[in-house]
């Protein structure tokens, strides 16, 4: 069947077509109707091997390659093989040293969008990912699922020098300094030198003069 004149591109490119709920605009009738789906929520696309659903095949088609272990895309200066484009231009990026995506607001630079939109939370304060056992909120999904065994009780990093368990990877490094006695932490302004950033963070106000701690029942 023939296309209809309101689905083929239009001339010159002009996009004609227009989201009326963001202002989204394409060429394509097809290419707005995808896009509505971020608006309705649809994803008439189904996986057939798991319970992933998405908004169009190209999606599906990157999804299966999860399942069928398929990575095509293979960069040219290491071993290193990956499923999407996307992924291998990031990382690319790991042998090119860019940063094209920058903060507007700090300045800060990264090599994909994504840590980018992650980064942009420190300054909105937006924290989309929220325990539903108690009233904590993160800004990253692996935040929330490291904060979810203080309550489920699961450690699975094991120390392989002592019996020490814990609930994530940074605080198994951490541990891991008690050993090896490594201290890579250095104070900017003395020639302190600590485990952790945390300790850092605290002998700092030696030299800032900040006590942010008050007792409720007197000046101190």
């Amino acid at each position: 069947m023939e296309p209809s004149h309101s689905d083929m591109p239009c001339p010159g490119g002009k996009k004609s077509h227009v989201c009326d709920v963001c202002g989204y605009a394409s060429s394509k009738l097809g290419a707005l109707k995808v896009h509505m789906r971020t608006h309705t929520g649809q994803k008439p696309y189904r996986c057939d091997m798991c319970e992933y659903m998405c908004t169009n095949s190209s999606a599906l088609k990157l999804h299966m390659r999860t399942h069928t272990g398929e990575k095509p895309f293979t960069c040219d200066r290491c071993e290193y093989k990956c499923t999407s484009s996307s992924a291998l231009n990031a990382h690319m990026r790991t042998h090119t040293g860019e940063k094209p995506h920058v903060c507007d607001i700090c300045g800060h630079k990264f090599a994909e969008r994504g840590n980018l939109k992650i980064h942009m939370r420190i300054h909105t304060e937006e924290k989309p990912y929220r325990c539903d056992l108690c009233e904590h909120r993160f800004a990253q999904s692996g935040d929330l699922k490291t904060h979810m065994r203080t309550h489920t009780g699961e450690k699975p990093f094991t120390c392989d020098r002592c019996q020490y368990k814990c609930t994530s990877s940074s605080a198994l490094n951490a541990h891991m300094r008690t050993h090896t006695g490594e201290k890579p932490f250095t104070c900017d302004i003395c020639q302190y030198k600590c485990a952790s950033s945390g300790a850092l963070k605290i002998h700092v106000r030696t030299h800032t003069g900040e006590k942010p701690f008050t007792c409720d029942r007197c000046q101190y």
